[in-house]
Parts: C-alpha cells; structure tokens; sequence
C-alpha cells in the first residue's frame, strides 16, 4: 500500500532545527493524517510522503513559509502583572477569550486560526510586567523532519467526510488546556 490521497498515514518523526538541535527525538506521539487533508501536517511534507510505503524514510527542510510562518513582532504584548492570576509563570500558555461567546469563534478559522482566542506564551515577567508572545513557538524557525511510515490504511467513511484522520493530533483546533485571558 502506497501513501496517496485518502490513506490515512502514521508517521514516526524527529524534528531538528536548522543547527541540528533535536526538538523532538524519534518515538514520540507519531504524526497520524489523512494524505490530502487540510490543516492536519504541512503541504511540504505531504508532497515528501507521496508514493512511499511502510517502512520508507524521507529527510525533508521546511522553511518558515512552509512550517509555522515567520516570526511576527507585532504579536509580542506588554501587560501589567495585576491583570494576570497569581499563579503566572514563564512558559504558561494563555488562551484570549472570545468577544461573545465562549463557544462560538470570533473569527472564521483559517490555517493561521482557530477561530478562537490566540493562545499567548509567557516569556518574561519582570517589573511588574508581563511579556507575552502570540508566535507559535517555532516561528521563524527553518525545521528537519526525519519520516519514517510506519502505517497506511483506507481513511473510513467519518473521515473522509471531515476531512482528517480521526485520530489526528494536529488537527486545527482550540487548546482547552490553555488558562484563558480576560
């Protein structure tokens, strides 16, 4: 059985910086998607994974453009400590609440969104100030992913319907274990 569209692939990875630090060694959760689907793994590395079978392994770099995007100053905030709950702690994530209804996006969801609140990164506090970051993590960030196909199966009829694996970790979706923002 071959990787191609409708199969849903399992995939072992490591994820390396562009200096060759690991960022996440072989034998973690793996990458579970369905070839073809939207907002599940980057296009790149679907394109990498085309044709190949249980077993095969590709190198591949990512480039910011075609991982998490550059890196956006104009999501970096200052804030003043009193707004924030006691327990606040570098490295917290903060979910923004939405305008309306919690339950409801804000926004329409695209590749860059949930339709939800932007989850924010604690990365300094000092002075009685807050330094919070809306980047993803690995923005601006050049990534090699090591793929290893470790399963393909037919995608069943759910998720052909919704358009990814049903068991997918990277779906696009809110993080509910994100403290909220007021």
């Amino acid at each position: 059985m071959n990787v191609e569209q409708g199969m849903v692939v399992t995939v072992d990875f490591e994820l390396r910086d562009a200096q060759g630090e690991v960022i996440q060694p072989h034998g973690g959760e793996p990458i579970v998607y369905l070839q073809g689907g939207e907002h599940e793994v980057f296009p790149k590395l679907q394109e990498a994974l085309e044709g190949k079978v249980v077993g095969e392994e590709v190198f591949i770099q990512l480039e910011p453009e075609d991982a998490f995007g550059d890196f956006d100053p104009d999501l970096m905030r200052i804030e003043s400590i009193e707004n924030f709950p006691e327990e606040l702690s570098i490295g917290m994530q903060l979910e923004e609440m939405p305008v309306d209804d919690e339950m409801s996006p804000d926004e329409l969801a695209s590749e860059e969104n949930t339709g939800f609140g932007r989850v924010w990164t604690v990365t300094d506090i000092a002075d009685g100030k807050v330094v919070l970051d809306g980047n993803h993590p690995l923005a601006g960030m050049a990534l090699r992913y090591h793929l290893k196909v470790t399963d393909i199966r037919p995608a069943n009829e759910e998720e052909k319907a919704n358009g990814a694996a049903a068991q997918s970790l990277f779906s696009v979706a809110p993080n509910p274990d994100a403290h909220k923002l007021n």
